[in-house]
């Protein structure tokens, strides 16, 4: 299994990160996704996430983020929500000097049912909450990676990219989400967003809830996706959500069997 966990990252919480799983992360040769909460970034001290950070460094291992979303509206039309919202965004991104995560995963938040008639205000200020986030990583390698959840078809957030342009913004297509709240087909995400393409969340449903399970246990066409991905000569990082340890090790057992990425 090591060689293919040297090929993706692996969604882990902090928390657990740092009261538990760090010695089994450095054992494994895990890349840690970490994800943050409001409560991680409210409890821990500077001391924790700078010592986590030194130990990941020292293992040599590839970091990716996961920011805070619950309850977040980096677009919202209410310009205090929307100073929260990237109040405590700015909390993870305070973070990447000690890191220095290839990624920053976050939540555009766009949902068409909720931003009704007021699309062309939620881009502006989408807009300006990322550009300032964008200010905080020029001069490094991180990149912002904006992903789908609740949008139905890419174009939201093909407009949201497009406006940005900037290399270091990128789309992080989550799998799972496309298959559970989606309403576009997988070639028309790929179609429209591929050439930005800069991360790939990896988990399956049945397509009626959001279930994270392993490859192959729900119906998303992964292996039609793969073969997107290498027909076009894409190279985005590649995450995988599973939220136990056992539900990890179906995960990484069929990607082997499906053998899904083998020439990646």
């Amino acid at each position: 299994m090591r060689e293919i966990l040297q090929k993706i990252q692996v969604h882990v919480p902090f928390y657990l990160l740092r009261e538990k799983l760090l010695p089994w992360v450095l054992r494994e040769g895990i890349n840690p996704e970490i994800g943050f909460n409001h409560s991680d970034l409210d409890r821990f001290q500077e001391a924790d996430f700078r010592e986590t950070a030194e130990h990941l460094a020292d293992s040599d291992l590839s970091v990716t983020f996961h920011a805070p979303f619950m309850d977040l509206r980096p677009g919202a039309l209410d310009p205090r929500i929307r100073q929260i919202s990237l109040d405590r965004l700015r909390q993870v991104f305070d973070l990447i000097p000690w890191f220095r995560p290839r990624s920053v995963v976050c939540h555009p938040s766009f949902d068409e049912k909720y931003y009704i008639s007021t699309e062309a205000r939620w881009l502006e200020n989408s807009l300006s909450t990322w550009r300032t986030l964008l200010d905080c990583i020029r001069g490094t390698e991180t990149i912002i990676a904006l992903e789908n959840v609740y949008e139905r078809t890419p174009q939201p957030l093909k407009l949201l990219l497009s406006a940005l342009a900037s290399p270091q913004v990128r789309f992080c297509f989550d799998t799972g989400h496309a298959n559970a709240f989606g309403g576009a087909p997988l070639g028309l995400w790929i179609e429209t967003l591929g050439d930005l393409l800069g991360e790939i969340h990896i988990h399956d449903n049945h397509g009626t809830a959001d279930e994270h399970l392993p490859v192959g246990e729900g119906n998303f066409p992964f292996r039609e996706l793969f073969s997107m991905v290498r027909e076009r000569n894409f190279k985005p990082i590649l995450t995988v959500e599973s939220h136990s340890e056992k539900s990890l090790r179906r995960m990484l057992e069929n990607l082997r069997a499906m053998e899904l990425l083998e020439r990646s």
